[in-house]
């Protein structure tokens, strides 16, 4: 392993167990309910079954993200163990953490102006930061130095593909995301939404499909359309779900089914609180590795079968270019 830290926020919902294993430290978001603060500290202090139920049950959540006197006591105690520090951080798209951990960094390269400490923007979440996290473990396994690991997640994390689907409207209802009327009908004809993270970093709605098994099934073809080499898909993938491990299982199940080259069976973690908060339970993300990408002024471009499609972010299709 290389002499330096790789760290990231408890929202990547990776079990306790693999953050342990794969030596991946991490520090916790914080959360209320009903009024009580908690950290999100991967269902210890809660167990999130619990969690979940209570929700379930009309309790209040509200989330806080870490700020930077935190993290400036987080980093510090591997600074002062010698070791430089690559910190990748929940999405911007999602949260404002990552300002705290720049700040904090600032504050401490004028403290430890031999170390390197590094703070990036996953622009991804649950599932799919997971997998990010679990990669970058490999690579750092690997030999890969510190800042070459830095390019390296510049350069390739938006090839993570990240889908999500609900089955309960009721807290995106609460969250504002859907109005009282459509979630009310939407719960009624059995309306689940499928969303996937953009190039920002950001949760989009994408599609209105009805019923759970549909959404399943397109949610894996999603996966089918943009995985690295199609159905010859050879990486890992990782499901994570709010207490609704039958959906879940479904899923894992297909994808088991269409990818048979997977690199082992799919993963399956809880969504943590955090995003738990905002989803409630009843959700499901599926995340893999895109196709090969190049960045060019702000555009992902995909090769692959000699052709050149551009990836249209408003729509999630693609157009072939010239």
């Amino acid at each position: 392993m290389g002499d330096y830290i790789i760290s990231c926020c408890s929202t990547a919902d990776l079990a306790e167990k693999h953050f342990l294993e794969r030596d991946i430290h991490y520090i916790c978001f914080h959360y209320e309910l009903d009024g009580v603060s908690y950290p999100d500290d991967l269902g210890k202090t809660m167990n999130l079954d619990d969690f979940y139920k209570a929700m379930s049950e009309g309790a209040d959540t509200k989330t806080s993200q870490i700020n930077a006197d935190e993290y400036e006591k987080y980093f510090e105690g591997f600074l002062k163990q010698g070791k430089d520090l690559l910190h990748v951080t929940l999405s911007s798209g999602i949260s404002g953490t990552i300002n705290s951990a720049l700040i904090a960094a600032d504050n401490l390269k004028e403290k430890y102006p031999d170390r390197k400490i590094y703070v990036i923007d996953s622009l991804a979440a649950s599932s799919g930061y997971g997998l990010l996290m679990d990669k970058v473990a490999d690579l750092r396994d690997a030999g890969m130095g510190i800042d070459e690991l830095k390019s390296w997640i510049e350069d390739n994390k938006l090839r993570v593909n990240h889908w999500f689907f609900t089955t309960d409207l009721t807290f995106f209802i609460k969250g504002g995301r859907v109005s009282k009327v459509s979630g009310f009908v939407g719960n009624l004809l059995n309306i689940c939404p499928l969303l996937n993270v953009d190039y920002q970093g950001k949760l989009i709605p994408r599609e209105k499909i009805r019923t759970k098994k549909k959404v399943i099934a397109e949610t894996v073809n999603k996966m089918i359309l943009n995985a690295d080499n199609g159905t010859d898909y050879s990486d890992k993938c990782y499901i994570s779900m709010s207490a609704c491990i039958e959906d879940a299982q479904a899923v894992a199940k297909l994808v088991e089914e269409k990818f048979p080259k997977l690199n082992g069976k799919v993963v399956i973690n809880n969504i943590g609180t955090t995003i738990g908060s905002h989803t409630g339970p009843g959700t499901v993300a599926l995340s893999g590795v895109k196709k090969e990408l190049i960045n060019i002024r702000h555009k992902e471009v995909y090769k692959y079968y000699e052709k050149v499609r551009i990836w249209n972010y408003e729509t999630s299709t693609y157009r072939f270019s010239g």
